[in-house]
């Protein structure tokens, strides 16, 4: 199974952008989106698949932290 991350746009490099994760900034590739500074994306294998609305974006972060919380 594959599962894409949501992430926070901190900044933008031509094709790249810097992503945080919870604090775990990484580059990621933006060549099949636009995403702008501030906006949420998903992210699968280090490309960026989805600019997302922010309030879909906390849904899918709070999930993660209750399943984290599980373990």
């Amino acid at each position: 199974m594959c599962v894409a991350i949501p992430g926070k746009v901190i900044e933008i490099m031509e094709s790249t952008a810097k992503v945080d994760f919870n604090g775990n900034v990484v580059n990621v590739s933006t060549g099949l989106i636009e995403p702008e500074v501030g906006q949420y994306v998903l992210v699968h294998a280090g490309c960026a698949i989805e600019v997302m609305e922010h309030e879909k974006a906390q849904e899918l972060l709070e999930l993660f932290a209750d399943l984290d919380a599980l373990q």
